[in-house]
């Protein structure tokens, strides 16, 4: 690069640039360049303002708490129990009232277990040490055996109930039997009844009060209607016409997550409730309203799994008059249910409206900014409207700028 161009570039860091506006008499460019403007306008206003209410400032840090009491009672008639009547304290787990909690609905009693030795087998009749398990008959894979060595004293029947004893119990001229445990005997009952015992809990209610609260504004409310009448908690059920009544009938709040209730409470399965508090504060404070959605959480497909439902075992510990424990345990199944809430609120502030309408501004000057790539350099007279968009003007000496001797018929603007 010679001595010139070096000089040149350096005189160039000098220049300033203004800009020189052009009315183009485009119609398409023109038409386009409405179109942007009026695109842009739809966006910040339809969009960032009326949508999303781009004007406020929001609140997601809800503070939240959630207390529930369930009602009802039913009644069963069982071989092991007899008959009995069920209530709160029986069926609902835990009983503390907390957002997550679930209701029994069907079970598998296995009474009078005590710790002493019997066959790892799931039996159906009472146990007698006389009668070994049938060959075979094992629902437990660990505990069959053909000899008294595969059945190693001191070692835990996997997915079993106990410790093996070291002795293979079997029938009388069978060749294949099942290990004897230490445990509590008689082993879990395997048969779960084919319809619920409890499956009058579809018409069961429970009482959801949620309180929340915005700490950034200061605000709070509660999902229950405020009034003095006693008695409206006590006979109103919860609908759209009533939203602000917190009483659901459990069959409802299942059928309304798309479930029947009778087939969930046969298997067990969870039941999610969405409680959604979406609030304009620039409005009145009776325009925050709950908002309620169900759902089923377990996966439920549509053949038959081994992971369907849900159930878990909980015992009740007694003792006799001989100082022996004995205990009653319970394969519970059930529905549990899971109160979820979240929202946000909003409220009128200078500072992000200031922000969106400077961002909308700026996308004005982007929309200027794509129709001059469209005149100067995408349409076929592209190179006319550049000679007229850019120009160069340089610096006169003084002599070019002394003025001629102007004749009777020249005016300085002629020159």
């Amino acid at each position: 690069m010679g001595q010139v161009a070096w000089k040149a570039l350096f005189l160039s860091l000098f220049d300033y640039k203004t800009e020189k506006y052009v009315i183009a008499k485009n119609k398409k460019v023109g038409v386009l360049y409405r179109v942007v403007q009026l695109s842009i306008l739809a966006y910040l206003v339809g969009w960032v303002f009326v949508v999303k209410k781009g004007y406020q400032d929001t609140d997601t840090s809800l503070q939240s708490s959630v207390i529930t009491k369930l009602k009802g009672v039913a009644f069963t008639n069982t071989s092991e129990l007899g008959e009995r009547l069920w209530d709160v304290a029986d069926y609902v787990i835990p009983p503390q009232g907390e957002s997550v909690f679930f209701v029994m609905t069907n079970l598998i009693v296995t009474p009078n277990q005590r710790q002493s030795t019997c066959p790892e087998v799931g039996r159906t009749e009472p146990f007698d040490p006389q009668t070994p398990a049938k060959p075979g008959s094992a629902s437990i894979p660990d505990a069959l055996c053909d000899k008294d060595t595969d059945c190693l004293e001191g070692e835990a029947v996997v997915a079993g109930n106990g410790v093996k004893t070291g002795r293979c119990l079997k029938d009388r001229g069978s060749t294949r039997g099942t290990c004897e445990i230490l445990a509590w005997c008689p082993v879990e009952k395997r048969s779960k009844p084919k319809k619920p015992l409890l499956g009058s809990a579809e018409n069961f209610t429970v009482y959801i009060k949620n309180s929340i609260r915005f700490p950034k504004f200061k605000f709070s409310k509660m999902n229950v209607l405020a009034t003095d009448n006693e008695s409206y908690l006590k006979t109103c059920r919860y609908s759209q016409e009533h939203p602000y009544c917190p009483i659901f009938v459990l069959g409802n709040i299942v059928r309304w997550a798309g479930a029947d209730f009778q087939e969930m409470a046969s298997e067990g399965g969870v039941i999610g409730i969405q409680i959604e508090w979406n609030c304009d504060l620039d409005k009145a404070p009776s325009e925050c309203n709950p908002h309620y959605s169900f759902s089923r959480l377990d996966n439920k497909s549509a053949e038959r799994s081994i992971t369907s439902g849900y159930n878990f075992r909980f015992a009740k510990y007694y003792r006799d008059v001989e100082g022996v424990d004995y205990r009653t345990l319970i394969k519970a199944y059930g529905i549990r249910f899971d109160v979820m809430v979240n929202g946000k609120a909003g409220k009128f502030n200078i500072i992000p409206t200031i922000i969106n309408i400077s961002s909308g501004l700026a996308l004005m000057g982007a929309g200027a900014f794509f129709c001059d790539l469209v005149l100067l350099y995408l349409i076929k007279k592209s190179n006319f409207y550049r000679g007229k968009k850019y120009e160069e003007v340089k610096s006169s000496s003084r002599k070019s700028l002394s003025s001629p001797t102007l004749n009777g018929n020249q005016s300085p603007d002629q020159l």
